[in-house]
């Protein structure tokens, strides 16, 4: 009898959060399928390093409210034992891998939020010595390349029809 009271309460826009729910979490995980092979496409960078690493923590984040809203819906939860596989449990076990996801990469916006987060990284990590960097002054243009490389490359053989040509 009380279940069929707390399912009387349940609105359109209650269900809807199941539906939307369910929809995001299958186009996150088509989203990462495609950024994943768009990464390796760029030259296999890291999925942190897409340019729109951003756009995969705004649907977690989406995916999370939408599961936070479900679960503080008790009347919800015989609609989610029909809809999601493994019912109840399961959302709950998902949602908590979506939120641990969704805190461990924090996008350059949240750096932002806190300004010592920077001077604090740098902290831990030191600063860097560039006067013991082998690499300082290494940059060349494509000339300067291209002057070194046949200067290396010289022969005899070549230093020999040079004369010639002279005589």
């Amino acid at each position: 009898m009380e279940q069929q009271a707390n399912t009387k309460k349940v609105t359109k826009e209650d269900l809807w959060y199941i539906d939307n729910y369910i929809l995001l979490r299958d186009y996150y995980d088509r989203t990462i399928s495609r950024i994943a092979a768009r990464c390796i496409r760029m030259g296999n960078i890291a999925l942190e390093e897409y340019p729109f690493f951003a756009y995969i923590l705004d649907v977690l984040e989406e995916i999370c409210e939408t599961g936070d809203y479900i679960l503080q819906r008790p009347q919800l939860y015989p609609y989610v034992e029909k809809k999601i596989a493994g019912g109840i449990e399961a959302l709950e076990n998902n949602l908590a891998l979506y939120k641990q996801e969704l805190d461990n990469n924090s996008s350059p916006e949240m750096l932002k939020q806190d300004p010592d987060e920077i001077s604090k990284m740098k902290e831990a990590f030191g600063e860097i010595d560039k006067s013991v960097d082998p690499t300082v002054g290494a940059g060349m243009n494509i000339d300067e390349l291209m002057d070194k490389l046949l200067k290396e490359n010289e022969t005899p053989a070549i230093e020999a029809k040079t004369e010639d040509k002279n005589d």
